[in-house]
């Protein structure tokens, strides 16, 4: 679907109920996207599925075992994003979804949640990544798709500083939806 500048392609790998409406999820990744100052237009992909899937992906490109519950593949170097400078001027609004613009499209990246995982932080008041968060799975998984946006974006929480910037534009983002 198209949201603003952006295609948000979402795919649904697992029979896991989904507690967003895709539109949602699309509209929380145009957020995103506009907040980073993302090149437009450009196109995201994002693999709704469930803790095996993620789990295998983990340890493919993490080298970590488990599950988690958001991976991100940035397609771009961190230093095309407009992090820290003034935005640019124009960029048409994200909440309204519309046709497809007319120029190349530029591919930012790919997130894969697992909505199971998603689920059960949310159900068992483990969400909001500080793991004590209880709220609605719906706000788990656009806080997840929020979170992997950014990600694309060059947004990291390595360093505590990233981290505090990166939570309070998350805080941000969810309050404005």
């Amino acid at each position: 679907m198209y949201v603003g500048p952006w295609r948000v392609d979402v795919v649904r790998s697992a029979a896991e109920v989904l507690p967003l409406p895709q539109v949602e999820i699309a509209r929380a990744v145009a957020h995103a996207l506009e907040a980073a100052d993302a090149p437009s237009p450009g196109a995201v992909t994002v693999v709704l599925t469930d803790d095996e899937e993620l789990a295998a992906l983990n340890r493919e490109h993490m080298g970590h075992d488990g599950p988690t519950d958001v991976l991100s593949f940035p397609m771009l170097e961190p230093d095309v994003f407009r992090r820290g400078r003034p935005k640019a001027r124009g960029r048409r609004d994200p909440q309204h979804l519309n046709a497809p613009p007319s120029s190349p499209r530029t591919h930012i990246g790919d997130i894969a949640i697992s909505v199971e995982r998603a689920i059960e932080q949310a159900v068992e008041g483990r969400g909001g990544h500080t793991n004590d968060v209880r709220w609605s799975p719906a706000d788990e998984l656009r806080l997840l798709v929020t979170h992997g946006t950014l990600h694309l974006c060059g947004w990291d929480h390595a360093e505590p500083a990233e981290e505090a910037e990166m939570r309070a534009l998350e805080r941000k983002l969810l309050d404005a939806t």
